[in-house]
């Protein structure tokens, strides 16, 4: 369920989140976003909050949603990255698609299939 609380607490802490969680520094995020590395700082400590263009750069270097970062949903699964790979897929031909949709399910089972059992 999505965060209750107001997003200028949940914004920082979520953008560190993302940031680690892609195994990402601050100067990284920098780099990716074009944003300032000490701007980075500034908003996952919560002393500053990002403009709109800045809150869609930081969630395309990060690969995650808006949505996300402003805790609206808790996915953070790369809904990003599926956006655009669903809008490339629906350009091919019924067969190409057929065959990306089994491609992407026989790595998804193998990869579950290496994951360590909790």
């Amino acid at each position: 369920m999505p965060e209750s609380r107001p997003p200028e607490y949940i914004f920082p802490e979520r953008l560190k989140k993302a940031r680690e969680l892609r195994g990402l520094g601050q100067p990284d995020v920098a780099k990716r976003s074009g944003i300032q590395a000490s701007a980075i700082s500034h908003f996952e400590t919560g002393n500053r909050k990002p403009s709109f263009d800045n809150l869609r750069r930081l969630a395309q270097a990060l690969d995650v949603t808006t949505d996300f970062l402003m805790g609206r949903t808790d996915d953070i699964g790369g809904t990003a990255t599926a956006d655009r790979l669903y809008r490339n897929i629906q350009q091919l031909k019924t067969g190409d698609r057929e065959f990306i949709e089994d491609w992407i399910k026989s790595k998804t089972d193998h990869a579950r299939q290496r994951k360590p059992d909790k």
